[in-house]
């Protein structure tokens, strides 16, 4: 397939006249695309190959048809054939096409000039058959008459758009085909304007063939530019579309520019292509210079996707700083959604603008602006969001996008003499004070809870039958990985490896940040998923090196399995997908909102499931591949009403070092002593210590060496009860390698050995603690293991300690490990 083409780097003047224009868009269009394609310059015909990939056609597989076909099983002619014979396709494409077919040779008289009659059968032009019938005999005779003399050749036909020759002097010169056309026009009593007739009629084309004939030069190359692209894009262009589109409107409209051409009206297809050409074609001939000085922008020029609008800043000065601005803020910015952050930005400068024009110069008068204007502007915005027309979380994007750009116009010397916004007064500015507080957050967050995973995934067949089975891998891998969505669906077919010890890792493109080649531990499973995908993949593409193979290849106009699905298509299908399930319910029974799941829900759930089994936010920010810890407290969050309800149930079952229970009479947890719990104690590796030295070092300077069961300053409760488990049976695997070990002297197994003090006392620890957990009743159980739970995501990691964690919950039982 052809390669996407590099395109000049200066396109001609937007006033350049029209045969430069024309040369510069033949010049885009490689030679050996278009001698594949079939166009032939002189003739300016496109008469595409059978077989080519995007306009070719095949042969009829009707016996004896020579006719072309494309998009349909059979040529036009047999398809009504078809329809009127009664037979089954197997019988019909096994019957010989006879009657009458065309022929586009030339008479057989020798070196005769004149095309042969429409019915091939007759096989010599018009002229030979009148004097054949006249003189009588068979045909073979007449041909090899030595007196019968060829005739030279009466030029090509009348129609401007036709490729014919003429086929008689009489009237306009036309070929068969229009000589025919023009019969049936005067049979039927039609006046028609003969020389625009001859301007306006389609071609008698045959086959693949299109002609271009009649076309200005620049119209004939931006068409041809417009399936070349389309042809780059792995997009099949109709030849017939092609032919509706020149025939019934383009040549009719005498069009000097394809922009200037009306829409088609009947034709989906040609209209579809014209559009598509036309975007093609603005698109080359834009520079970032040209696009500057317009109100609205395309973003192509300047390597983005979408556009930005001015419009809205109705100061001349105002429009001119934004522009200043949002030229220099594309450069920066990383994301292939910039046009939607530089929007948001011009989006609170409009509200900016908005409110000036409320000013008896509406604004245009940049020195008399003052503070009074900027507070006017936050009563105005504080205004719209009381009466309900924003949030408040729109009320802070609107005032911090508009206070950056000012802000950053300052940076950029734009108030400089000279500069757009010279003479703009210093007290014109957003502060940081007139930027409201957000909301509190929600302390639901937006993860989904374990059993609404769990009902999700048991649905999961359900879209694969909706969509395809690529993107039922995509949620699968987006709910295992917590990756966004865009960094799945572009996966690469080699995006698993293993690391020194064997185990499974994702390779994958962070590309909201530009990190290309992260790497993930995965599960087995989720290796497994990928691999049986890589395997699908290579049988779809067999031949086609590995390199150059996504992950999830989506299925249209993707012949090299190069192209993958687009994140905005999944999240589009996996919304369809969400409503067209049954409800889904939390364990209480409550019907769980569906709005609450989508694709970047999956990867909120993933940080939550990780927070709750005791992750440190330190490698949950790298899991996540988070610069900041800022932004990873935003995917999983305790408010401190939560946690102190937390807190009273996992002190209700506090112990201190003989398991002993503390705090059993007290049945609410104050909050002065909640407050003391977290600068009165520090976190030791099974509890917390109270001791006045460690905790004033943080826990580093323990007097016993972190022998915390035999310290009065020690307490642990139910939530340590897993640490405590692992610890025991680390201390007796510790006791069994010591006793066999033999190369080393006695004295230091002694010193090394755990006591059995120490083992005593921490297995009893142990056993106290669960003997009361076995005493609650169900529901109080679960309570306390939820309690747990949310104090394991607020506790603090212990340095030179490993962490103890829970196995993360199974959201997919029924995937084998």
């Amino acid at each position: 397939m052809t390669q996407a083409l590099a395109w000049p780097a200066v396109p001609p003047a937007a006033d350049a006249p029209d045969a430069e224009v024309a040369a510069f868009m033949w010049s885009l269009i490689p030679d050996d695309y278009l001698s594949g394609a079939g166009w032939d310059p002189v003739r300016r015909v496109l008469t595409p190959p059978v077989g080519h990939p995007t306009l070719g056609a095949w042969s009829c597989p009707v016996a004896g048809c020579p006719a072309p076909v494309q998009g349909t099983q059979l040529c036009s002619t047999c398809q009504k054939r078809h329809r009127v014979s009664g037979l089954t396709y197997e019988e019909f494409v096994r019957r010989p096409r006879t009657g009458r077919a065309r022929s586009m040779e030339g008479c057989s008289v020798a070196r005769c000039g004149r095309p042969r009659m429409d019915n091939g059968n007759r096989r010599v032009c018009r002229a030979h058959w009148h004097r054949f019938k006249v003189r009588g005999g068979k045909l073979e005779e007449f041909l090899a008459d030595p007196s019968v003399e060829p005739l030279a050749s009466l030029g090509d036909c009348g129609v401007l758009a036709c490729t014919r020759q003429a086929a008689s002097l009489v009237g306009l010169r036309l070929c068969e085909t229009h000589d025919r056309r023009m019969a049936h026009l005067r049979r039927s009593g039609v006046v028609v304007d003969k020389q625009e007739w001859l301007r306006t009629d389609d071609a008698a084309s045959y086959g693949t063939e299109v002609s271009f004939r009649g076309l200005p030069d620049l119209v004939a190359a931006e068409l041809m530019f417009g399936i070349y692209q389309r042809s780059c894009k792995h997009a099949k262009t109709a030849v017939s579309a092609v032919r509706a589109l020149i025939d019934r409107t383009v040549r009719p409209s005498g069009a000097a520019r394809l922009e200037d051409v009306p829409h088609p009206k009947a034709n989906r297809s040609a209209q579809a292509l014209l559009n598509r050409t036309r975007a093609f074609v603005a698109r080359v001939l834009k520079t970032p210079e040209t696009e500057y000085a317009k109100d609205v922008w395309d973003l192509a020029p300047f390597g983005h996707r979408g556009s930005l609008v001015f419009t809205e800043l109705s100061q001349p000065w105002l429009r001119e700083a934004a522009k200043r601005w949002a030229r220099d803020y594309v450069t920066r910015v990383r994301s292939r959604s910039a046009n939607s952050h530089t929007q948001q930005h011009l989006n609170g400068l409009a509200k900016l603008s908005q409110s000036l024009r409320a000013r008896p110069d509406r604004g245009l008068e940049m020195a008399a602006l003052a503070r009074a204007d900027i507070e006017n502007f936050l009563n105005r915005v504080s205004f719209l969001q009381a009466n309900g027309h924003f949030t408040l979380n729109t009320r802070r994007a609107y005032l911090m996008k508009a206070r950056n750009v000012l802000r950053e116009a300052r940076a950029m010397g734009l108030t400089r003499p000279g500069g757009p916004m010279a003479g703009l007064p210093d007290d014109f500015v957003i502060t940081r004070r007139d930027i409201p507080k957000a909301a509190e957050p929600s302390e639901e967050g937006q993860d989904l809870p374990p059993e609404i995973l769990r009902q999700l995934c048991s649905h999961l067949d359900r879209f694969e039958e909706m969509c395809c089975r690529e993107l039922r891998v995509a949620v699968e891998i987006i709910i295992d990985t917590g990756r966004r969505p865009d960094e799945i669906c572009r996966l690469d077919l080699d995006c698993l490896t293993r690391d020194g010890q064997g185990k499974p890792v994702l390779v994958y493109s962070n590309w909201k940040e530009e990190r290309i080649g992260r790497e993930l531990p995965v599960h087995e499973s989720t290796a497994a998923l990928i691999r049986a995908q890589q395997e699908r993949v290579r049988t779809r593409f067999p031949g086609l090196p590995a390199s150059g193979l996504v992950l999830l290849p989506t299925g249209q106009q993707n012949p090299d399995g190069a192209k993958s699905y687009d994140s905005n298509y999944l999240s589009c299908l996996h919304r369809d997908w969400v409503e067209a399930i049954p409800d889904l319910h939390l364990d209480d029974g409550t019907v769980f909102d569906k709005e609450k799941v989508f694709p970047y829900a999956y990867r909120h759930s993933y940080a939550q499931r990780h927070a709750d089994n005791g992750v440190p936010i330190d490698v949950l920010a790298e899991l996540l591949d988070h610069d900041s810890y800022e932004s990873t407290r935003c995917y999983y969050r305790v408010k401190q009403v939560r946690l102190r309800e937390a807190v009273d149930k996992v002190t209700q079952m506090q112990f201190n070092r003989h398991g002993e229970r503390v705090w059993g009479a007290v049945t609410s947890f104050l909050g002065a002593e909640r407050t003391r719990r977290a600068i009165g104690s520090v976190v030791v590796p099974f509890g917390t210590c109270s001791e006045p030295t460690n905790v004033a070092a943080g826990g580093g300077a323990c007097p016993l060496r972190f022998r915390c069961v035999g310290c009065d300053h020690f307490s642990t409760d139910v939530s340590y009860l897993p640490e405590l488990r692992a610890y025991l049976d680390d201390l007796l695997r510790t006791r069994e390698k010591l006793l066999a070990m033999t190369e080393a002297d006695g004295w230091a197994r002694a010193e090394a050995a755990p006591s059995e003090e120490e083992i005593r006392r921490v297995r009893r620890l142990v056993q106290r603690v669960t003997e009361d957990i076995d005493q609650l009743t169900d529901d109080e159980r679960d309570q306390i293991q939820q309690a747990a739970a949310i104090v394991h995501k607020t506790r603090q990691g212990f340095l030179g300690m490993p962490r103890i964690r829970q196995p993360l919950p199974d959201l997919t039982p029924e995937r084998p490990a």
